[in-house]
């Protein structure tokens, strides 16, 4: 990790913040992979581990009125966007305590309050999606900043090369970022694309970009602030490569026979929650003690989700319909 960083609050409150977040995510992850073994949470699970430095670093740089888009990998992004991991945990459940009374379940989480619109499982899905709320907001003259998340198998999709066009044509208020963990769901970027430089992607349209090391909070923080503020200026959309890798399968249904443990192991090594410990510790910013207290904070508000989401109600079976069809009128029946 570097020494300094431009705009980053490097205070002790604000390193205890981001270490408790990164932690919050890390450890809800693996209590999700622990509950899906035990077939209480059911259909597709994709997990952040390894991640968590993107959602987190990036958040610094939004406020309460942006909006955010995510993929279908999103709980880490749903927690440092700050919705409660006890309503996240039941919409995980497939309950109706969850942001969308457990329909969505783990890959459609959207919570309107918190402006975080979902939850794709479409690659690439969120992209267009960002590029109306942005037109939007310029055409009503708001100053925000839609955030749109995706990883890099999206720049092989249509609608990235589309979305990156209209955002640039009409200098749109959208800040992309790119997770990039060099797989995909499960074919190395250098096996599928030709140019394995995303951001040169962007580049290509006129939309400033940067690369970013994804396993440094404070680097993405101070690279999403910079990028943040240039879109909130009315500067038009900005681009962030983060390269970062997931510790964990595509999903929990994936084999993961495309990766070598020893590649895995290596970035363990140096993965967020490792690096920025050390960083902090080696500061003086916080102590063993600290990481200490923050893990006993995080266990119990995991185990207090995981209450919640067990004692939480199914969905009332009369009301499976709602928002689903449109009720015909007396005369419509009659017709």
């Amino acid at each position: 990790m570097k020494e300094s960083y431009d705009g980053v609050d490097l205070g002790r409150e604000h390193a205890r913040a981001l270490a408790r977040q990164m932690i919050l995510i890390r450890r809800f992850e693996e209590k999700c992979a622990e509950l899906y073994t035990q077939e209480k949470i059911r259909g597709f699970l994709h997990l952040y581990i390894g991640e968590e430095a993107v959602a987190v670093g990036v958040m610094q740089a939004l406020e309460a009125d942006d909006a955010v888009i995510a993929t279908y990998r999103e709980h880490g992004h749903a927690l440092a966007r700050g919705i409660d991991a006890g309503a996240i945990m039941a919409e995980m459940f497939g309950k109706a305590a969850g942001p969308c009374r457990g329909r969505g379940g783990s890959m459609h989480i959207c919570h309107a309050a918190s402006r975080f619109y979902g939850g794709f499982a479409i690659v690439g899905g969120g992209l267009p999606l960002a590029v109306g709320l942005a037109l939007a907001d310029r055409m009503q003259g708001r100053r925000r900043v839609t955030c749109c998340f995706f990883g890099e198998g999206a720049a092989a999709e249509g609608e990235f090369h589309e979305s990156m066009n209209l955002a640039a044509l009409w200098r749109l208020p959208v800040l992309f970022v790119c997770e990039n963990n060099g797989y995909a769901m499960g074919t190395a970027l250098e096996r599928s694309e030709s140019v394995t430089s995303i951001s040169r992607h962007a580049e290509s349209y006129g939309i400033a970009a940067a690369e970013v090391d994804g396993m440094d909070v404070l680097a993405v923080e101070e690279a999403a602030r910079r990028a943040g503020d240039r879109v909130r200026a009315g500067d038009g959309p900005r681009f962030l490569e983060v390269i970062t890798y997931r510790f964990r399968a595509h999903s929990m249904f994936d084999p993961e026979l495309y990766r070598d443990k020893a590649e895995i192991e290596a970035w363990r090594q140096r993965g967020p929650l490792v690096a920025f410990r050390s960083w902090a510790e080696a500061r003086d910013l916080l102590s063993g003690a600290d990481f200490a207290e923050l893990e006993g904070e995080v266990e119990d508000v995991i185990a207090q989700a995981v209450a919640f989401a067990e004692s939480a109600q199914w969905e009332d079976e009369r009301d499976l319909l709602a928002d689903v069809t449109t009720p015909r009128s007396p005369a419509q029946e009659m017709s």
